[in-house]
């Protein structure tokens, strides 16, 4: 298969070449002061995603922790699109109920016909137009936390303090470069040398990670960031998908007890494990990569129930939700079908 990979953020783009990941193409910003045509308001915009994607699931994160499932709704795709797109077939009559719509490419195609790359998850749209706003993973996420504090809920947690924002960012990115699209240089690797050196970068940070965290609840200060919903998307997909399908099989996630228990922290943290479905995760990568797995069996495991047990992280310290409190339960509509969570 080649051309664009739909689970991800921005395009991906593999073949016989070494993976690479190409920058987002609808860049705009929905922000405070509306500056590139798209202020905040509550109700106009639509987040779209599929639960299997690790882009879109900072996005859900981010939504998650800072109360914001009133003033931006959620369309949740099918994990297994078609050569039309992700396709809205787990709503009433295939079409998201609000966009009115069957495929995303649809409110691509409003926004600009004929652009040049794929039709990626996380997206953001506007409701009245049905016009694609931005498909940057890398930018919406900090945009929710910076930019849509008028609507946070109250106790929301600061994601990006301004003091941390330069560390936050510097983990971030090695984050981004080794780990999150590591695992994707791994899977997606045609010559034996590329995959094995794609592999040894991403152990080798996953091995600098585990240390960092070896005496630290969370990445950078004492509460949870930005820098901890990007590593942990990737975490919580590694021994699920990862480990087989993407070959990234040195070890399991759960053969490190540091990362181990960092990443059950998380998941167990409101917030966390309500965005996570285990069923979606595996379905897509197993059945949409056929050049990878050309039979689409998906397999049976891991062994979910490890995910619930003690992490014991609470005796480094550290407030999760810095000053903030925890959310609320997500809404009924919202929560992950019994199939998807351990």
């Amino acid at each position: 298969m080649s051309g664009t990979a739909g689970i991800d953020g921005g395009n991906a783009t593999y073949g016989k070449k070494p993976f690479k990941r190409s920058r987002s193409h609808f860049t705009d910003r929905v922000t405070a002061d509306g500056r590139d045509g798209w202020p905040v308001e509550p109700g106009r915009y639509r987040l779209v995603v599929s639960k299997a994607c690790p882009w879109a699931s900072r996005a859900l994160v981010s939504r998650r922790l800072l109360g914001l499932e009133g003033a931006l709704s959620l369309a949740v795709a099918d994990p297994i699109q078609d050569h039309r797109s992700w396709r809205f077939t787990l709503d009433p009559d295939d079409r998201d109920p609000v966009l009115g719509i069957r495929y995303l490419h649809e409110a691509y195609d409003a926004r600009e016909t004929d652009y040049p790359g794929g039709v990626s998850v996380p997206a953001v749209v506007e409701v009245p137009s049905g016009k694609l706003v931005t498909n940057d993973f890398q930018q919406i996420t900090l945009d929710l936390a910076t930019e849509w504090t008028a609507l946070h809920r109250e106790g929301a947690p600061d994601l990006y303090p301004p003091a941390l924002r330069e560390e936050i960012d510097e983990v971030a990115e090695d984050v981004y470069r080794d780990v999150n699209n590591g695992v994707y240089r791994c899977g997606f690797a045609h010559e034996q040398k590329t995959y094995e050196d794609a592999c040894r970068t991403l152990f080798a940070r996953l091995d600098a990670l585990s240390e960092r965290l070896a005496n630290r609840r969370y990445l950078v200060g004492d509460q949870i960031t930005e820098a901890d919903i990007r590593l942990f998307t990737t975490l919580v997909r590694f021994d699920a998908v990862y480990h087989g399908h993407f070959k990234c099989n040195v070890r399991k996630i759960a053969e490190d007890p540091v990362l181990w228990a960092y990443v059950r922290d998380l998941y167990q943290t409101p917030g966390f494990g309500d965005t996570v479905d285990f069923d979606h995760i595996k379905r897509h990568y197993y059945q949409v990569h056929t050049g990878i797995n050309p039979t689409g069996i998906v397999p049976l495991g891991p062994d979910l129930s490890g995910w619930l047990t003690p992490h014991h992280r609470e005796q480094f310290g550290g407030r999760p939700f810095g000053e903030g409190t925890p959310p609320g339960p997500p809404p009924a509509a919202e929560r992950v079908p019994a199939a998807g969570r351990p």
